[in-house]
This record gives structure tokens, sequence and C-alpha cells, in this order.
């Protein structure tokens, strides 16, 4: 076993984002949650209201031996689109942002390499908009928000949004998927 970190990352809908790094070698959990905000132990619906600063984000925990921080976030921005405000396709409110949540001043270095590199690779006709921030506090979101895709698969949304975006996951890093 390698290092163990952590990666607190924002990028829309925490079902979707969750749902491609739970199938990531060298990842050994992922939960759902809530950072950046100024309101203590929120709730899903307070939330979703955009009064409590938080973004819907992914906290996960990786083994830097078999997947590096880096890999986590180009990962990160190929699944999301990094050049919207506040908002992921339908899903509209600061909730929603794209947000990187630092825990060391090497993880702030390397999202803003990150990003320097893909603004240069000019991927987006949009500029990335991704706030880089560091990390203060995660809230768990609520139990049936935890591995929400995989025990919902047939759910509307989970059909329309979260499949599409894990398929194209799936066969853009195929190399990387558990076995």
């Amino acid at each position: 076993m390698g290092t163990k970190e952590l990666a607190t990352l924002a990028g829309g809908c925490f079902w979707c984002v969750e749902a491609v790094f739970d199938q990531l070698k060298g990842v050994e959990s992922v939960e759902s949650g809530y950072s950046g905000g100024h309101v203590a132990n929120p709730t899903y619906r307070q939330v979703c209201s955009d009064t409590t600063g938080h973004a819907e984000v992914v906290q996960i925990t990786f083994d830097s031996s078999v997947i590096s921080y880096q890999d986590i976030l180009n990962i990160f921005f190929a699944v999301h689109d990094p050049t919207t405000l506040n908002r992921q396709g339908n899903d509209v409110g600061t909730s929603y942002r794209s947000a990187i949540f630092y825990h060391s001043d090497q993880q702030k270095i390397s999202a803003d390499n990150v990003i320097r590199e893909l603004t240069a690779q000019k991927l987006w006709p949009n500029p990335i908009v991704t706030e880089v921030t560091q990390f203060d506090k995660f809230y768990l979101a609520e139990d049936y928000h935890q591995e929400y895709f995989a025990n919902n698969a047939s759910q509307p949304y989970c059909n329309a949004v979260v499949a599409p975006k894990v398929a194209k996951f799936r066969k853009q890093f195929v190399d990387r998927l558990k076995k």
C-alpha cells in the first residue's frame, strides 16, 4: 500500500462524479458530500437552495503510488465542463460549480499547473472557470446519495445524465479501470 491521499472535487452533480471515480484503479473510496460553504452540517435541500455556499463534491481517498493527484485532476477535467460558471448541463446553481478544494500546497500547485496546461491546449472554446480553493470542511451527504448511480441506475436522471458520462469515461480511460 502506497500513500493515501484525499482529493475533494466539485464537477456538477456528485452522483456523476462519484460514479466515475468509483471505477478507477487506485481509488479506495469515494464519498459524496458538501464543501466550500458557510453553514455547518448542511442538508441536501439547503445546499440545493443555493443559500449555504456549498458545492456538491466527492471526497476521494486514493493510493498515490497507483494513481497520481495529477491523473485524478486530468480525469476530473475530462468528465465535466470546467467552462460553465455554476452549472453542468441542466443542473444550475453555485452547488454545481466546478471546484478543486486542495489539501496541500502541492495539490494547489498541481491544480494550477493542470489548468494552465489545459488552457494552453485550448480544448474548450471558453475559458476554464474552475475555482481552486483551500479545503476547509467536508460534510458527508445523506446516506441515499452514497453510491447513488450504483443503486439507482434505472432512475431517469441516471439514465439520461449519469450513464452517458460513465460510458464516455469508461471508453476514454479503459486502461485505468478496476477489473
